[in-house]
């Protein structure tokens, strides 16, 4: 994973056309990029990024800011009655709770 002005990236390997792919991943707009080598596939990241930032700049658009980390989840009324008692019982809030749980179930680690 490479990060460049806050934008993340995915990399995955091409081994029959011997190339890197890119795709930023924290925006819902697209950009990708692709390099043979470790640099290059970095160069291609950065430019792609500014090429971006020029595009919405030309267009008088605000660019996709990189996801905040805020999210909004939506659950019955006795679910969230669960994961309070779930985040109580482990004598944390219900946010770090939930938090440490996503975290553990995406295995991505504190």
């Amino acid at each position: 994973m490479m990060q460049y002005k806050g934008y993340l990236s995915k990399i995955k390997f091409d081994d029959q056309a011997d190339i890197f792919h890119g795709e930023v991943i924290n925006i819902r707009d697209v950009i990708t990029f692709q390099g043979q080598s470790v640099n290059e596939l970095r160069q291609a990241f950065e430019d792609s990024i500014e090429d971006y930032l020029a595009f919405c700049s030309e267009r008088h658009e605000e660019p996709e800011a990189p996801f905040s980390g805020h999210f909004t989840i939506r659950l019955s009324p006795e679910q969230h009655r669960k994961v309070l008692v779930c985040a109580e019982k482990s004598g944390k809030s219900m946010d770090t709770w939930i938090s440490e749980t996503l975290i553990h179930a995406a295995k991505i680690g504190v």
